[in-house]
């Protein structure tokens, strides 16, 4: 049961969140040594000090091997820590390592809303990263270039990530407020140095153009703080009452038994024919009453053959009924003679 789930533990987008990671990368992670000697009952507490320990960041290395980063990722997903723990984890700053294995955890497990709320902060940080590739060489890559490397790429680490909705979607539709980054500022406070010293027409261009940046950023910002404001209010909204719901289903099967009641009556055809045998009452003298008194009358031209006058309309008659007129079987007298050549036993 060491590579099981916690239990109790909430699926994502739909399935184990162990099972974010590929079977064969799963099934590598737990055949390697360091899961097995150093990841054993770790809890969210216990695993900090493997996370801070950590070197490098990368996925499968030489002959398949996973990284202890890649080890500790999944176990991660394994015990699933709270929200609170991992908002913690995100802002202990001076562990880097720590860090970038959170925010690997983030991109797999949250929503895209609160995937860019998270991350898009750590765009900022811009310290060193050590990585390692699939063959073993070490490269030098930043902070800011690991967190985009989440946000645009579909496969990190040997791990395919989940789908991100874009941005300008979660703006619209869940009031995700607009990112304004540094050099956006940057660039802004470059525009407003150009157009003090500048004279004239190109002054008011540029007094122009940055009222219209301004305006943008400022309908942006009051469109996402209206959707958010919405979407509180429907979170906070009261929910119906439980006995409200329970009288309704109440309800529901009260009127499933109605309509099984319904559809279990008698069935009366609509039309005004009636069958034959019920126009009247049935008779209890016989069957030739039954005719007199205007009872039931085949239409077939057959007539039963326990009535009188009955003829059959098939031209052969049975062989063994072909008798001479004592009631006796003789052969000259067109009795029963069979075509084989063994006798019946049973006759002379």
């Amino acid at each position: 049961m060491a590579n099981a789930t916690i239990r109790g533990a909430h699926s994502i987008h739909g399935t184990n969140p162990q099972f974010l990671i590929e079977k064969p990368v799963r099934a590598r992670i737990y055949e390697s040594p360091y899961w097995k000697e150093h990841c054993f009952a770790l809890s969210a507490s216990t695993i900090l000090p493997l996370a801070v320990n950590l070197h490098h960041i990368g996925g499968l290395v030489g002959l398949q091997r996973p990284s202890h980063f890649l080890c500790l990722l999944q176990k991660l997903l394994q015990i699933q820590p709270e929200a609170e723990i991992i908002q913690a984890y995100l802002e202990a700053k001076e562990f880097k390592y720590l860090r970038a294995l959170t925010a690997f955890y983030v991109r797999l497990t949250y929503k895209s809303t609160d995937v860019y709320t998270l991350l898009e902060p750590i765009l900022e940080d811009g310290r060193k990263l050590r990585w390692r590739g699939s063959g073993g060489e070490f490269e030098i890559v930043h902070m800011d270039e690991w967190v985009d490397m989440l946000l645009r790429e579909e496969r990190v680490c040997d791990i395919i990530l989940p789908r991100l909705t874009k941005r300008d979607v979660c703006e619209t539709r869940d009031g995700l407020p607009p990112r304004i980054s540094k050099l956006e500022t940057s660039l802004l406070k470059v525009v407003q140095g150009d157009g003090g010293s500048q004279e004239g027409e190109g002054s008011e261009d540029s007094d122009d153009s940055m009222s219209d940046v301004k305006r943008w950023k400022l309908e942006r910002l009051q469109r996402a703080a209206r959707l958010s404001q919405i979407s509180k209010e429907r979170d906070n909204a009261p929910q119906p009452d439980s006995t409200n719901g329970e009288e309704a289903y109440t309800s529901q099967e009260e009127s499933d038994d109605e309509a099984t009641a319904a559809r279990r009556r008698r069935f009366i055809s609509p039309s005004p024919s009636i069958s034959l045998d019920r126009q009247f009452p049935p008779s209890k003298h016989g069957v030739e009453e039954d005719e007199e008194e205007g009872g039931y009358v085949s239409r077939s031209p057959s007539r039963s053959p326990d009535r009188e006058g009955y003829v059959s309309r098939s031209p052969s008659r049975s062989p063994d009924r072909r008798a001479g007129e004592d009631g006796e079987l003789h052969a000259d007298e067109g009795g029963y003679v069979s075509r084989s050549p063994s006798r019946s036993p049973d006759r002379p």
